[in-house]
């Protein structure tokens, strides 16, 4: 893929970025990652970045997977997407995202975080319910909170 100069903060256009939300049923847990890097530095997200240049949101997603936790993942369809916008003092736009979320499932549960990454581990849902998240995280765990303890059946999502 190709690695572009792209102007993240006061953006000249909207980024497409995408997220993969992976669980492990059988603990009734999610993987998550402190961010490293703004916007959101020091809360807790799922893995995701930005698309490159010629790449498919899959793939962008399983690389931001691979790079992020170094774990290989298979993504079950599309959970959220969502505008990030958000403002600064004088009104100027400082960050815009197209996010496009996916979930996912781990073909292994042993992770090791990247640079990108403050720290990465699998919280039980009700634990990561308590942590910092971005405003973002929290929608997506709440909207897969009652499919992981059992109370749903079905998840509401695109399947790929």
């Amino acid at each position: 893929m190709e690695k572009e100069n792209v102007r993240r903060e006061y953006p000249l256009v909207p980024l497409v970025a995408v997220g993969v939300l992976l669980i492990e049923k059988k603990t009734k847990s999610v993987l998550l990652i402190r961010r490293g890097n703004p916007p959101g530095k020091g809360k807790y997200s799922i893995p995701g970045g930005l698309v490159e240049i010629g790449e498919k949101l899959i793939d962008a997603a399983k690389r931001e997977v691979r790079e992020e936790v170094s774990i290989e993942c298979e993504i079950v369809g599309i959970i959220s997407v969502e505008e990030i916008i958000i403002k600064d003092k004088r009104g100027l736009t400082q960050w815009h995202y197209v996010l496009i979320d996916f979930l996912g499932e781990p073909r292994s549960i042993k992770i090791k975080p990247s640079s990108d990454a403050q720290e990465a581990r699998w919280f039980h849902i009700e634990e990561a319910m308590k942590l910092d998240l971005t405003d973002a995280t929290r929608r997506l765990l709440l909207k897969i909170r009652k499919y992981l303890l059992g109370e749903e059946s079905n998840l509401m999502m695109i399947r790929i």
